[in-house]
């Protein structure tokens, strides 16, 4: 991590920091509703091993649930996110599991260290014009062939901001981007990815906006 953070940075870990325990309840079994989502998963994970396998980072893990789900689907997981408090979760709940402090701006792994990658909505809350910079440290630290899923919420790139809000139980600030996927696409193959596939489901229940899934290789 730099000497000199970047404020989207402050504000999300505080954030996080401040719902995580409550966050962790409310979301524990949410994948067991969301067949989509598993779908994209099992297909990453099956990729992955179908390559030989190796370490895959879920990177911006939160309380670890994805990263106990890639596990059970037989892969190395580990997670890593900017959040204390969500770590804490993570480890309490998941104590075969490694968890690291870290962001995804600046993540504190070896050059093509990981089979896979996972940035399951993590991104969503840095602002579109940095985030061809998390796409090269995406690419850095995964092998050529190495397999990244994406997860985050469709829109035109616009910032929603959150000031005092209720989220999980708690009044909190934060900033979330609604996501164009043909500009991450772009971003992504800019920054040395082909894609594989591209899912948008339809909002469900509560959810204002269609859901991404992009599955792309690093070339």
């Amino acid at each position: 991590m730099t000497d000199v953070e970047a404020p989207h940075l402050h504000v999300t870990r505080t954030a996080y920091d401040t719902v995580a325990a409550d966050y962790a309840e409310l979301l524990r079994d949410e994948l067991a509703g969301k067949p989509v989502e598993r779908a994209m998963l099992a297909a990453f994970a099956e990729l992955v091993r179908s390559d030989g396998g190796g370490p895959v980072g879920d990177l911006g893990c939160g309380p670890g649930r994805v990263t106990g789900h890639l596990a059970g689907l037989g892969l190395d997981a580990f997670g890593v996110d900017l959040s204390p408090g969500m770590l804490a979760q993570a480890r309490r709940d998941h104590p075969g599991l490694r968890f690291a402090e870290g962001t995804i701006t600046a993540l504190d792994l070896p050059d093509a260290e990981l089979a896979g990658a996972l940035g399951w909505y993590s991104v969503i809350h840095t602002p579109p014009a940095e985030q061809g910079a998390v796409f090269a440290e995406f690419a850095r630290v995964l092998r050529p062939g190495g397999r990244l899923l994406l997860g985050f919420q469709v829109g035109e790139d616009q910032r929603i901001r959150r000031e005092r809000a209720q989220a999980y139980g708690h009044e909190v600030t934060y900033d979330i981007y609604r996501l164009s996927p043909d500009r991450v696409i772009r971003d992504l193959r800019d920054n040395g990815f082909a894609l594989h596939a591209r899912v948008v489901r339809e909002p469900e229940d509560r959810e204002p906006t269609p859901q991404c899934f992009v599955l792309a290789t690093r070339a």
